[in-house]
């Protein structure tokens, strides 16, 4: 989000010298800079014991490759915290054990996700109503169902180590 007026009270703003950032959208009447903003996400790859990642299909997201776990961080919520929560929410399953992989700035979306590896149990799942489909794919396999060099592919690329 990139900010032209005051979200406090209103007003038009200017671009202000702030330190060594350089010029930044600047409140002369409330005295505060106003860094542009990006909403904050996470992204997992779901894996199980069994060397298989979860693949959703979300048709709004698309309709030609898979896609993996993901969802916006709510205010108070940690990263890991909400990667729980999506896991729960998107697939029904609980996951075991959380690892960071990394960040992934998504600029089309003005948008960080952040990466993990989200392991779980194999089970069936419990989709939401927000997942057209979800199955269980061997690493080896995984890659081909992705759209090549997006982050869901960079970031299953990262964990099944290829």
């Amino acid at each position: 989000m990139h900010f032209k007026y005051c979200p406090h009270c209103g007003n038009k703003l200017i671009k202000k010298e702030i330190g060594d950032e350089g010029f930044i959208p600047f409140c002369e009447n409330c005295d505060i800079p106003l860094w542009d903003m990006f909403t904050t996400s996470i992204i997992a790859a779901v894996v199980n014991e069994q060397n298989e990642v979860a693949l959703l299909r979300q048709n709004y997201v698309s309709t030609s490759s898979y896609v993996c776990v993901a969802g916006i961080m709510k205010i108070g919520e940690s990263a890991e915290d909400t990667v729980i929560r999506e896991v729960k929410e998107e697939l029904g399953l609980d996951v075991i054990d959380l690892e960071f992989i990394r960040s992934y700035p998504y600029e089309k979306k003005e948008m960080l996700m952040l990466g993990y590896k989200a392991v779980v149990k194999k089970s069936d799942f419990s989709i939401s109503g927000e997942v057209d489909s979800a199955k269980w794919v061997k690493f080896e396999n995984a890659l081909s169902l992705l759209r090549e060099g997006s982050i869901a592919w960079q970031l299953v690329k990262t964990v099944i180590g290829t």
